[in-house]
């Protein structure tokens, strides 16, 4: 099957984060960003709940994997504290403040997903898979994160969808 290329957004921040940080690839899915990650001598942790997923990315150097829910009633990353921290094409509002709360000062927050307006051009298009407009600029905000770089509207690639993106740092 093929490999996605990662995000622009990613390879574009990606070198922000401390070199030998670990890093915490959230809802991996296909393990694309771990697998750039990893390549770029960065230990990370890839979590997601798809065992098979999971199982490919077990083999990878500087890898390791945790097969967890992170929607359930416990948070399986508590206390956890990561140099950068990966979300792409995720969205679970109800867990942004303990996302932020693993970034360890220093770290960098690297999330991109989709926006509203999203459902003109196919999945996800339930609104609560949805940001508003300028959400992820009011989160970082509110965590006391500062923002390096947002961006929000249509993309084109790797297919068109209305996407938003926010590179931010705990100082």
């Amino acid at each position: 099957h093929e490999i996605i290329p990662p995000s622009p957004w990613v390879e574009r921040f990606a070198k922000m984060i401390c070199q030998g940080g670990q890093v915490l690839d959230m809802a991996c899915g296909s393990g694309r960003h771990t697998r750039f990650l990893a390549s770029h001598s960065y230990p990370v942790l890839a979590v997601d709940r798809d065992r098979q997923s999971l199982a490919v990315l077990r083999e990878l150097p500087g890898v390791s994997v945790l097969e967890a829910d992170l929607e359930g009633d416990s948070w399986p990353l508590l206390g956890m504290r990561f140099a950068g921290i990966d979300v792409t094409n995720y969205l679970w509002r109800p867990r942004f403040a303990d996302v932020l709360a693993l970034l360890a000062p220093g770290g960098v927050l690297i999330y991109e997903t989709f926006m509203l307006g999203n459902e003109a051009y196919g999945k996800p298009s339930n609104p609560e898979f949805l940001l508003r407009p300028g959400e992820l600029r009011e989160v970082i905000k509110a965590a006391g994160l500062r923002e390096i770089a947002f961006e929000e509207g249509l993309t084109a690639s790797p297919k068109p969808a209305m996407r938003q993106a926010i590179c931010a740092v705990r100082d």
